[in-house]
């Protein structure tokens, strides 16, 4: 089933200012929370996807992927959606967004307390990709140095909001009671405190420790992307901690002969004087592998071949793009004297003299043809 428009679950236009974004999230939070909808299912789904939608536009980065790349930005685990695939977790929906309302918040008419979840650190690495690799989509594996928990860390739970990770207010409003909560200023949201750690860990329990963390990069991705590897970030103190992400920029390495516009790429192909008048034949190394072209005889400089789907893929799953030869015909720059007479000799011939209306279209048709 197709996933709906963010824009659309928040009931804004793409227009719409941060302010505009975080005042129409907490509009649908509000109307589907689930202690104002008990036993609601619809109320409940509608309240995890106003979240999700206010998760990926309350972001710039997100924001600027999903509107040129919309849900395809995010699938596989790939960029960042922090409750992509429908997997949420009401627990962390209320951690994360409880600022919407000046403090997490918990319901309507004293409903029960929901225990904060601390979350480590998020971690950010360069990956770089060659042509190739991007064509064809590629595992990484990279050795990361991230903090975990210690093995040995006991806890103890917090005296001051008995470990929920939270303290509490009530006030009263049109809409009934509001319970607002806010971080526990004792263990700062963990719900607990360390009561013995092993020697060689940090104040928290935790320790570095370096890991192999294996990457999928999809096909098509491009430079300046951010993917996502939930859960390989840093450790947070804590039994009911969650780790961290590790977040993945990309790198395009530039390509030797190739030119990458896109989903397009470029190639410069150069043939003598008297391959472009007799003709022949060429191997072309692409993304793909060696394919083979024909170049006609009188072949002018300056005509694109276009090989039709042997691009790069689209990160959206459109297809492919085309990989577009551009046929110069090199001319040479020392002539023997024997060949100096030839082309003196030929200069005046008929054959020879430039005739634009018999040649080849313009560049400029020639570009217009293709995306006809």
């Amino acid at each position: 089933m197709a996933k709906k428009d963010y824009y659309e679950i928040l009931e804004i236009s793409k227009s719409a200012s941060v302010g505009d974004i975080k005042k129409a999230y907490r509009k649908m939070a509000i109307k589907y929370h689930p202690d104002k909808n008990p036993d609601d299912a619809g109320a409940e789904a509608k309240f995890k996807e106003a979240a999700e939608a206010y998760e990926i536009l309350s972001d710039p980065d997100k924001k600027a992927r999903y509107d040129q790349y919309g849900h395809a930005a995010f699938e596989n685990g790939h960029g960042g959606g922090g409750f992509g695939g429908g997997g949420m977790n009401m627990d962390d929906i209320f951690s994360q967004f409880g600022d919407i309302f000046g403090g997490g918040f918990g319901g309507f008419g004293g409903g029960q307390q929901r225990q904060t979840r601390v979350k480590g650190g998020n971690m950010r690495i360069r990956v770089k990709l060659t042509l190739e690799e991007i064509a064809k989509g590629v595992e990484k594996k990279v050795k990361v140095r991230r903090k975990v928990q210690a093995d040995g860390v006991t806890y103890t739970t917090c005296s001051t909001c008995n470990g929920s990770g939270q303290v509490t207010r009530v006030t009263n409003t049109i809409l009934g009671r509001m319970q607002t909560a806010t971080s526990c200023p004792t263990c700062q949201g963990a719900g607990q405190s360390i009561d013995k750690r092993p020697s060689g860990s940090d104040s928290e329990g935790l320790i570095v420790k370096e890991e192999t963390v294996s990457i999928q990069i999809p096909a098509g991705v491009t430079e300046g992307v951010q993917l996502k590897v939930a859960g390989k970030g840093n450790e947070a103190p804590g039994k009911n901690s969650i780790p961290g992400d590790l977040l993945v920029l990309i790198e395009e390495i530039q390509h030797a002969t190739l030119k990458r516009e896109g989903t397009n790429i470029h190639f410069d192909l150069y043939v003598s004087l008297s391959e472009a008048v007799l003709g022949t034949s060429k191997e072309i190394e692409t993304v793909n592998g060696k394919v083979k072209i024909k170049i006609e005889a009188g072949t002018q400089s300056g005509k694109i071949l276009r090989l039709k789907g042997k691009g790069l893929p689209s990160i959206e799953r459109y297809g492919n793009g085309d990989f577009l030869i551009h046929i110069n015909v090199w001319t040479p720059q020392q002539l023997s004297k024997e060949q100096k007479q030839f082309f003196d000799k030929m200069k005046d011939d008929d054959n020879f003299v430039p005739n634009p209306q018999t040649s080849d279209k313009s560049f400029f048709e020639k570009v217009k043809d293709m995306f006809m």
